[in-house]
């Protein structure tokens, strides 16, 4: 969704406010820890070639390099969001990326409160990142997970409740 430089109406808050009219019990977010949304064009390059820079490092110790899934994902997704990010600007741009801190700040303002992880998923998440590779990362921060590899947060996960 476009941010405010692209169009004066708040698109992500209205969907918050959407979201809340429905009533949920629990609200999930998980997103890429990357700021690519209002950044300018070198701050936004640079974030860019930061994250999927770690991002294929983590792959690359995950998958062979000849995997079939694998090269159809990075060459139909993961290219297609790159060149995005990086080539295209206003509306053109649809891959955006907001840090948890701005997601948290817009739950919040919306009448979410953020709700307190249990501990068990925690510890489900670094089982399964034992039959890895010892850099990923993963850490419980500001009421949220994070997911990284070596010393980059690559991804958030959160819950929230209507106040």
């Amino acid at each position: 969704m476009p941010d405010e430089s692209v169009s004066i109406e708040n698109h992500r808050d209205r969907l918050l406010r959407l979201v809340k009219s429905l009533s949920p019990k629990v609200v999930t977010l998980v997103e890429q820890e990357s700021n690519t949304n209002t950044s300018p064009f070198f701050h936004r390059f640079v974030e860019t070639m930061d994250y999927y820079t770690a991002m294929f490092e983590s792959i690359d110790v995950a998958c062979a390099k000849d995997d079939k899934k694998r090269i159809s994902t990075e060459q139909n997704c993961v290219a297609r969001d790159i060149v995005n990010m990086i080539a295209c600007e206003g509306v053109e741009r649809v891959e955006r990326h907001e840090v948890f801190g701005k997601w948290r700040m817009r739950f919040a303002m919306a009448g979410f409160r953020q709700c307190s992880l249990s501990s068990s998923v925690m510890h489900s998440v670094q089982n399964l990142l034992k039959d890895y590779n010892q850099n990923y990362r993963l850490e419980h921060r500001d009421g949220a997970i994070y997911l990284g590899w070596m010393k980059r947060a690559m991804a958030t996960s959160s819950a929230w409740r209507c106040n």
